[in-house]
C-alpha cells in the first residue's frame, strides 16, 4: 500500500486564514490518521503578491498549532520547507514545461498585450480572456526567431476544443466539463517564473503528494491540472475539495468579519486549542455527539469521508462555547500566565492577583472578559442604588440601609479577613437575627462592588480588597442610600 502523503501548500500574502489552516489541518489529520506524511511548501512564485515576514506567520502559525511538517530541504540541515521560488532558481518548471512543448501539450505564446485585450468579451457582466490558440499555429522557425530576437513570450497548456475532461473528488464525486471550456492557462509567465497551477502540479508530482487537499474553489482548475498530469503520464492524486466557509449570514468569511485569520483569534483571547478543535469541525462531523477533542484525538477519529458539500458556518458563539471549556479544563498555572496580562490593564493595585484569576477561570468564555468582570477591585464604579433591590432575596433599599447599618460595625470589629473567618462573623450575624443568607450578602456583594454580577461572593470580594477598602465602600454604599 502506498503511503499516503499529503501537503499544505501557502502564499506568503498575509496572516493565515481560517479556510488556510482548515486546509492545513485537514491535510494534516488525513496523512497522521493514515501514519502517512505532511509536507510544507511554500507557494512564493507570485512575486507581485508576496508580502514581507508572511513566510515567518505561516512557520509561527503551524509551530503554534501543532502542525508540523515531516521533511524538505533545510539548508541547516533540519527539517524546513519546500520553497517554490528555490525550485524556480533551479531551473524545474521550465525543464518540465519544455517537455510539454516537445509532446505538443504545451507552446510558446508570443502574444502582446493589445492582441490579447482584443480577445476579451463580457460574460453575465464580467470581463473574460480565453485564447484563440493563435500561436499554436506557429512554424518551427518562427518559434526560433522570435526567440533568438529576445521576444517576450509565455509558456501555455495546450487544452482540447472538442470531448469531456472528468475528474473524481473523494467529496463531491465525479466532475465533467466540456473541453470546450478549458482555456489554454499559462504555464511559464514573462518572467519565467511557473503560474500557480502549473508549479503545484510539478511539485505535487515530484514530491509525491498522494492526497491533494484544498478549498472547493479549485474545483474549476481541476480538469486542467488533470490534462496536465496525463500530458506528463503521471498519476493523479486522490482530490479533496473542501466546503465554502460562510459567516453567520451566509457569506463568504472575509477580513471584514474579524476572525477571518489564526492570529486575529489569538488576539481576541481565543487559544490554540479551542481554534484547530473549532476548525476541525467546520466541514467535518465525527461519529457521535463529542465535540471537544484534542489534536491527538482527531488525528485518530478523522476520517475524510465525513467531510460534508454543504458550507460551513463560522459561529462565533459556538466557538467561544468552546474556548470557555478549554479555559475551565486549563492547568491554573497556564491560565493565570495567559490571564495575567488581561489583569493588569485594569488592575495596578498591590491585590493578590492569582485568588482574582481563581475567580474567573470558570466564568469567561474569552480572556478579554477577564477585564470586565473584575474591574471593581481596582475601583468602585459609580452605581445605581436600584441595585439594592432583589425581589428573590427581598432586599430593597429600606432593608438594604438597615443590614448595612448593622454588619458596619462587626466588619469593623473583625481583624481577620480571609475569606472563611468573614463568612463565618457573617453566618453568626444571620443566624442571630433569623435572616435569609442572601438578604445580607447581596447588598454587602452590591455596596463592595458595585456591580450586578460578580465573579465571586461578598466575603470573597473583601478578602481580595481587604479590611479598609471594604468598610470604605460599605460607608460609601450607606451614605448613597440615605441620600
Amino acid at each position: 500500500m502506498t503511503k499516503i502523503r499529503t501537503r499544505f501548500a501557502p502564499s506568503p500574502t498575509g496572516r493565515m486564514h481560517v479556510g488556510n489552516l482548515r486546509t492545513a489541518l485537514y491535510a494534516y489529520l488525513i496523512a497522521k490518521h493514515e501514519g502517512g506524511d505532511f509536507l510544507l511548501r511554500i507557494e512564493d512564485t507570485d512575486q507581485e503578491r508576496y508580502v514581507e515576514g508572511a513566510t515567518e506567520i505561516i512557520y509561527r502559525t503551524l509551530q503554534g498549532t501543532g502542525l508540523i511538517h515531516d521533511e524538505g530541504p533545510d539548508k541547516d540541515g533540519g527539517v524546513g520547507p519546500y520553497v517554490q521560488s528555490e525550485r524556480q532558481a533551479a531551473g524545474i518548471y521550465m525543464e518540465y514545461a519544455k517537455k510539454l512543448i516537445d509532446k505538443g501539450e504545451a507552446y510558446y505564446c508570443f502574444c502582446g498585450q493589445e492582441r490579447l485585450d482584443s480577445l476579451k468579451r463580457t460574460v453575465n457582466g464580467e470581463e473574460i480572456m480565453t485564447y484563440d490558440k493563435h500561436c499554436l499555429h506557429l512554424s518551427k522557425e518562427e518559434i526560433e526567431a522570435n526567440l533568438a530576437a529576445g521576444k517576450p513570450y509565455v509558456i501555455r497548456q495546450n487544452n482540447p476544443t472538442e470531448g469531456t475532461t472528468t475528474f473524481h473528488d473523494e467529496i463531491y464525486g465525479d466532475i465533467s466539463v466540456d473541453n470546450s471550456e478549458l482555456d489554454d492557462m499559462v504555464l511559464i509567465k514573462s518572467d519565467g517564473y511557473p503560474t500557480y497551477n502549473f508549479a503545484n502540479v510539478v511539485d505535487d508530482h515530484l514530491m509525491g503528494i498522494t492526497h491533494v487537499v484544498r478549498g472547493n474553489e479549485y474545483l474549476s482548475s481541476s480538469p486542467k491540472y488533470n490534462r496536465l498530469y496525463e500530458a506528463f503520464g503521471w498519476e493523479v492524486p486522490v482530490y479533496v475539495h473542501c466546503p465554502t466557509i460562510t459567516n453567520e449570514e451566509h457569506k463568504k468569511l472575509s477580513k471584514r468579519s474579524g476572525h477571518s485569520s489564526y492570529e486575529d483569534l489569538i488576539e481576541q483571547g481565543f487559544v490554540t486549542e479551542a481554534v484547530v478543535n473549532f476548525v476541525a469541525l467546520l466541514g467535518w462531523s465525527p461519529e457521535g455527539d463529542r465535540e471537544i477533542y484534542s489534536l491527538p484525538e482527531l488525528v485518530k477519529e478523522f476520517d475524510y469521508h465525513r467531510m460534508s458539500k454543504s458550507p460551513a458556518v463560522f459561529d462565533v458563539t459556538k466557538l467561544k462555547w468552546m474556548n470557555g471549556e478549554y479555559l475551565k479544563a486549563m492547568d491554573f498555572d497556564r491560565f493565570y500566565e495567559m490571564a495575567e496580562p488581561y489583569i493588569k490593564k485594569v488592575i495596578t493595585k498591590d491585590l493578590d492577583l492569582k485568588k482574582i484569576v481563581a475567580m474567573v477561570k470558570t466564568r469567561i468564555e474569552v480572556l478579554p472578559d477577564i477585564e470586565g468582570h473584575i474591574d471593581f477591585f481596582q475601583e468602585l464604579p459609580e452605581y445605581d442604588t436600584e441595585m439594592y433591590f432583589h425581589k428573590k432575596m427581598k432586599s430593597t433599599k429600606e432593608t438594604s440601609l438597615q443590614v448595612l447599618k448593622e454588619v458596619l460595625p462587626i466588619l469593623e470589629a473583625q481583624e481577620d479577613y480571609s475569606n472563611d473567618a468573614l463568612y463565618a462573623t457573617l453566618l453568626t450575624y444571620i443566624n442571630e437575627k433569623g435572616y435569609k443568607t442572601g438578604f445580607v450578602m447581596w447588598p454587602i456583594r452590591t455596596a463592595t462592588s458595585g456591580k450586578q454580577m460578580t465573579p465571586a461572593g461578598a466575603t470573597e470580594i473583601m478578602e481580595i480588597l481587604g479590611k479598609e477598602e471594604s468598610l470604605r465602600r460599605i460607608r460609601k454604599g450607606i451614605e448613597m442610600l440615605e441620600a
